[in-house]
């Protein structure tokens, strides 16, 4: 799907405006470091919003003008206009700078090849958080139609692996309208050593699968 795609169905209201941030990110969110947050792929700002709300300095990165505008408008709305840094880019040749970011996220783009510039663009002791569609024996209508645009099982596990993983699960979610979505999310630290910090554990799990809100939401987004 093409930038112009994007902006199209962006400006039609055929993707949701305001997505929520996956269930397990939020739970984790309050034990992670403050400060400065990349948000790759914002689309309309699913992760970009959340975080500048919660008090990070955002730069949201997407190719689509169409979704940055959107990013801005809901920023704006919310007073945290100047908490977000909003770029257009193409992700797949963008220069991301070296240990910029106490946190890096990646919701719903597929994009293997940039995993060593992401954990390099992390400061010591910052995290990444990825999730994205897998492939599934089950019929999974939600997302992209191509396997080449979901990740294999445990793919997403592996290429976290140069970083230190605090959370990963492949689980399948029950959404309205029958839009069963399979999804891996990751969420890794950039630290090294024996002896470690590591974030608390959230206290109700249960909670996470299917509390996703963007019920309207059909494909998301691919590379």
């Amino acid at each position: 799907m093409t930038d112009t795609d994007w902006d199209e169905r962006f400006a039609s209201g055929e993707y949701p405006s305001a997505p929520e941030p996956s269930p397990v990110f939020r739970a984790y969110e309050p034990s992670l470091p403050g400060g400065r947050a990349l948000d790759v792929a914002a689309g309309t700002g699913r992760n970009a919003v959340f975080l500048a709300d919660r008090g990070y300095d955002v730069d949201a990165l997407d190719a689509s003008a169409e979704g940055l505008r959107i990013v801005g408008e809901r920023a704006a709305e919310r007073g945290i206009g100047d908490r977000i840094e909003t770029i257009r880019g193409d992700v797949s040749t963008y220069g991301f700078p070296t240990e910029a970011y106490d946190l890096v996220t990646m919701s719903y783009f597929h994009t293997l090849d940039r995993f060593a510039d992401l954990a390099e663009s992390l400061a010591p002791g910052g995290y990444l958080f990825v999730e994205g569609h897998l492939r599934s024996a089950e019929p999974s209508p939600s997302g992209p139609s191509d396997d080449r645009y979901r990740f294999a099982a445990n793919e997403l596990l592996r290429a976290g692996l140069a970083l230190s993983v605090r959370y990963y699960d492949e689980t399948t979610t029950e959404r309205p309208g029958d839009r069963r979505r399979a999804t891996a999310r990751l969420l890794a630290q950039k630290s090294s050593g024996g002896r470690q910090s590591y974030p608390e554990r959230p206290d109700a799990p249960d909670r996470w699968p299917g509390a996703e809100s963007d019920s309207k939401a059909a494909n998301e987004r691919d590379a």
